[in-house]
């Protein structure tokens, strides 16, 4: 049992935190890594790390009602290839909806006449600064392709009953992808279609 009373403790709950200082630790064209020294609200002092990606999107591809479109490819950090929607980085010239019609095309080689925003949200809540933008999209035709220099992607078509079934089992563990998903099926299912 604490000696604060209950108030004190939910009002440190929800202050917020306060940088001193930081210090840039690594940067690559993708990923930037800083080191920062944070007050904390009942005044004491630590270090926090931080990854920061900035915004990402993720496009879900609808060929039609019934089927999708998802990419392969091996992931490096997880060891092995994985099933997913198209995503990517958002350039700094670009709005995130130009980012998302870009993937697209880059990874699925299909364009999208109707793009439609589903969720915004963050990858993480504790050390990586990345908010991810996800968007269902409709109304594709294929493109010419452009790939980045470093992916190598297998294209399919697939029954989004199955994508759905495979989301609830694990085996799509993406978590843009999941979270369009489990989006799109729950609108399907509120319209009556599933």
């Amino acid at each position: 049992m604490s000696d604060r009373p209950e108030g004190a403790v939910s009002d440190l709950a929800t202050a917020p935190w306060h940088r001193q200082s930081r210090r840039p630790v690594y940067r690559n064209k993708w990923i930037d890594v800083v080191e920062d020294v944070v007050r904390l609200p009942n005044g004491h002092e630590t270090i926090y790390g931080v990854v920061g990606c900035g915004d990402c999107v993720g496009v879900l591809p609808f060929v039609d009602e019934s089927r999708v479109l998802l990419v392969q490819q091996y992931r490096y950090v997880a060891g092995h290839p994985t099933w997913e929607m198209p995503t990517g980085g958002v350039h700094a010239t670009e709005t995130v909806e130009e980012a998302a019609h870009r993937e697209l095309a880059e990874e699925a080689g299909v364009s999208a006449a109707e793009l439609r925003a589903v969720s915004r949200y963050h990858t993480s809540k504790s050390v990586v600064d990345e908010t991810a933008h996800l968007f269902i999209a409709r109304r594709l035709e294929p493109v010419a392709v452009d790939p980045d220099p470093t992916e190598f992607i297998r294209r399919q078509e697939w029954a989004f009953d199955d994508v759905v079934e495979l989301v609830l089992k694990g085996g799509i563990t993406d978590s843009m992808t999941v979270i369009a998903v489990l989006l799109a099926d729950r609108e399907r299912r509120s319209a009556g279609g599933g």
